[in-house]
């Protein structure tokens, strides 16, 4: 196992690229994938963003046999698992 900070955003808005997830995962040999970002805010709920960019890093990643097991949001002492509510 192993964790990687791959994109760093500022207090509202980060980039994340679909590309750059796999090109790491690939040269990582990983057979799963686990996405974590915090919301500074303290409200773990996933934004409208957050469940866009989901969905493209599980298809992108799916199209490579690469599975998402799931995605967590860190909000102060709260932690939303998308696993957890079916989106994945």
């Amino acid at each position: 196992m192993k964790m990687e900070k791959l994109f760093e955003g500022t207090l509202s808005t980060t980039a994340v690229y679909p590309r750059e997830v796999v090109k790491r995962a690939l040269g990582n040999n990983a057979a799963a994938l686990n996405f974590v970002h915090n919301h500074p805010s303290g409200n773990s709920d996933p934004s409208s963003d957050d469940l866009t960019i989901t969905k493209k890093l599980k298809e992108a990643t799916k199209s490579i046999d690469i599975s998402v097991h799931d995605h967590l949001i860190i909000a102060g002492g709260e932690t939303y698992s998308f696993a957890d509510h079916g989106i994945l």
